[in-house]
């Protein structure tokens, strides 16, 4: 049973809820998730890899340790199959990615990340470690970690998707 003093803190905790409107938690994520990106980046450039953009991690990860062809990673990222391919090239003239033969299907080619794309994933890995320890440094850890579980909560039934740039442009 909820005394008085619970039903006090339960209605300001909504008074300070209803009191932001609805858009402004969107933007909020949005300029989060932009900010560690482009800290991210600015990292990477510092480190000697200034040519990498925000699609190039998408295109990494879906990329993954077992290849991919440009049909699939366009499926993957919900882009053309000429954007994955253009995507692709660039990233294999800058040393990222090289094409091999797929050992299943000789018809098919598979993009695969090479060591130097390897490293620069390890890397961003701890990167974004640090960029996580300033935001707990100036949080405070409890309150990073509370934001992260919530986070867990509210997106528990959706997959891990990596169909951002395509999403964005209009994609599914």
């Amino acid at each position: 049973m909820i005394d008085n003093v619970g039903v006090d803190r339960v209605n300001q905790v909504v008074d300070r809820v209803s009191d932001r409107p609805g858009y402004e938690l969107p933007l909020l994520l949005l300029l989060g998730f932009r900010t560690l990106i482009d800290d991210l980046h600015a990292e990477l450039a510092r480190r000697g890899h200034p040519e990498l953009r925000p699609l190039h991690g998408f295109v990494f990860q879906a990329i993954g340790p077992e290849g991919t062809t440009a049909v699939e990673l366009g499926r993957r990222l919900a882009i053309s199959k000429q954007a994955a391919g253009k995507t692709l090239d660039g990233l294999e003239r800058l040393g990222y990615v090289e094409r091999r033969g797929d050992p299943r299907d000789a018809r098919r080619k598979l993009a695969m990340l090479t060591e130097h794309g390897e490293d620069v994933l390890r890397q961003s890995a701890d990167i974004f470690d640090t960029l996580r320890a300033g935001w707990a440094q100036e949080l405070g850890t409890n309150r990073v970690r509370a934001l992260e579980a919530d986070l867990r909560a509210v997106t528990a039934d959706r997959r891990q998707r990596l169909d951002v740039p395509g999403w964005f442009s209009g994609g599914d």
